[in-house]
């Protein structure tokens, strides 16, 4: 794709609409196809209008697919918003194989490797890892208790800044006599955080504690699927071990979470250590038997160090949250750019986020590789926006408040858009969720659009890395692979730079092509998995971990 310089951008060219690259104000002539178009509304950048009249329930199309239908009729030139256009898709049904594809340039890539953690089934982690997670919420509190005894004293622990002074400053003020309104003109310093300094055991990234709210008062599903996904943390690549506390009543019992980490290796020979609290008795002797295999698991991973693995042990999770109207057009493409090189290197990808390929199934079920396979994601995504419906809220709904204020205002036009993170290449895998997902090619994971949900489901179904794409900013992370956050636009890369790690808004500035930012993205990606670099995610600790609730409460 050649280098954006223009006002606006038709994406594809059966598109009856354009996006503003830049705020255009009314009256704006717009030069295009030959024609003067005159703007009838101010367009603000990432927001669309129109180039030809269209009736009412007239088809609008972006990405060349069917994206909503007018309320009304519409003159050329005028501005799309949600109360001229509602949600509208076309219908998917089993049609012929699409697989064909064409393989994008990796040769600057062909002999390149990053240094990861070998493991004894095959994978390599882009980290180190141990987990000490609650097989159920009324282990929480322990959970919590054991990351205040340990985290800091084996140098893991991330302070957030201290405002004591900031408030100090303030008290100061006040009692100078200073107003309301001078107090709200105080220049304080900014905020920052340090992490300890000395790590005890060097080869180990840290130690992680995750908390959540199931394992029991729920669906019989719920519970088991939680033991897959906790299944799929504990069998990761990037976990050299873990320590797991269970209250023993609960639905989710041990012996599930066994043979779910025996679905995912059968082979697993990680140290896993499990204590169930009313099997100990007093809280101090299941404190003390979790302390004493935690430290002794530690000091036994530690021997592990990293070691040179091809690209294809890299396995990428693909996620956007916060989006605009520029990602669909910058750094959404740009992931799929690099999810090509990546399938066309022998790598996985996975693509999740099932209501945000709402208006793409047709698409995405014709690159299936078999018939069997596209029937599976036709039927899950009937199925979940059937449930969606029938709770209230159909995929239409998607759409959050920022997404539809920066031009994304029906799910289509969202969901157009986020599927360009996986790029062209043929589906080889569709996967429920919480299984794995980390077949070589580009696998698509049923989850939810909710960010965090889908980035703990990536991860748990083998996604040893992350990038991220934000248009609004998110400091979402993750407990054990690293986040890479990926700006849409520079402005809000320049804004939110403490959480954000690149910036794809040069595609819409006009200094660099697609191509250019997805090799600058792979290359950045090898040095995370490598270690070299953290992401702002890992050194923020922000330890994102939301399991999906599918069913209710009970």
């Amino acid at each position: 794709m050649e280098k954006l310089r223009q006002d606006f951008l038709r994406i594809h060219p059966d598109d009856n609409v354009l996006v503003a690259l830049r705020d255009l104000p009314v009256g704006y002539i717009a030069h295009f196809a030959g024609r003067e178009i005159e703007l009838k509304q101010r367009v603000q950048s990432k927001h669309k209008f129109t180039i030809t009249t269209l009736r009412e329930n007239s088809d609008v199309l972006m990405y060349g697919v069917l994206v909503g239908k007018t309320n009304s009729e519409l003159h050329e030139g005028e501005l799309i918003t949600v109360d001229n256009l509602r949600h509208a898709s076309d219908d998917f049904r089993l049609s012929e194989r699409k697989t064909q594809w064409s393989r994008p340039d990796i040769s600057a890539f062909a002999n390149r490797t990053f240094n990861g953690f070998y493991r004894n089934n095959g994978t390599v982690g882009t980290a180190n890892y141990w987990l000490v997670i609650p097989l159920v919420f009324c282990e929480n509190r322990n959970i919590l208790t054991l990351k205040s005894a340990l985290e800091d004293k084996l140098g893991y622990k991330v302070e957030s800044k201290d405002y004591s002074k900031e408030v100090d400053s303030l008290i100061s003020a006040y009692k100078n006599g200073a107003s309301p309104q001078d107090l709200l003109q105080l220049d304080l310093s900014p905020a920052g955080i340090k992490a300890s300094s000395t790590r005890l055991f060097d080869n180990i990234d840290g130690v992680k504690f995750l908390n959540h709210n199931m394992g029991c008062g729920g669906t019989r599903l719920d519970s088991d699927a939680l033991c897959g996904l906790l299944a799929g943390y504990i069998a990761h690549p990037n976990v050299a071990g873990a320590t797991v506390l269970s209250l023993g009543c609960q639905h989710a019992q041990a012996s599930i979470l066994k043979d779910e980490i025996a679905k995912r290796d059968p082979y697993f020979d990680k140290p896993l250590y499990i204590f169930e609290q009313q099997l100990e008795g007093t809280e101090q002797d299941l404190m003390n038997k979790a302390l004493k295999a935690t430290f002794a698991g530690l000091a036994e991973v530690n021997k592990q160090t990293r070691q040179p693995a091809t690209l294809d042990k890299l396995c990428i999770g693909l996620e956007c949250g916060g989006s605009d109207g520029f990602s669909g057009i910058s750094a959404n493409p740009a992931l799929g750019y690099v999810s090509d090189m990546m399938v066309s290197m022998g790598g996985s990808v996975i693509l999740a986020e099932f209501p945000e390929l709402c208006g793409v199934e047709q698409e995405l079920s014709d690159r299936c590789i078999d018939e069997e396979t596209a029937e599976k994601f036709m039927s899950l995504m009937k199925v979940y926006n059937a449930k969606a419906e029938a709770d209230g809220s159909g995929f239409y709904m998607n759409p959050s408040p920022g997404n539809i204020r920066d031009g994304l205002i029906t799910d289509a036009i969202k969901s157009a858009g986020a599927a360009k993170k996986g790029g062209t290449s043929p589906v080889t895998a569709v996967v429920d969720y919480p299984e794995l997902a980390n077949q070589p090619g580009l696998n698509l994971l049923c989850t939810p659009g909710n960010d965090v949900e889908s980035t703990t489901a990536e991860v748990g179904a083998g996604a040893n890395i992350v990038l991220f794409t934000t248009g609004l900013g998110t400091p979402t992370g993750n407990p054990i692979a690293p986040v890479v956050k990926i700006s849409t636009n520079t402005k809000i890369f320049e804004k939110m730079s403490d959480i954000i790690d690149l910036n794809c808004g040069t595609i819409i500035d006009g200094e660099e092509t697609i191509e250019e930012v997805a090799y600058r993205i792979l290359d950045f990606v090898i040095q995370v998995a490598s270690g070299e670099v953290q992401t702002k995610a890992v050194k923020l600790g922000q330890d994102d971990f939301i399991p999906w609730r599918r069913g209710v409460s009970l």
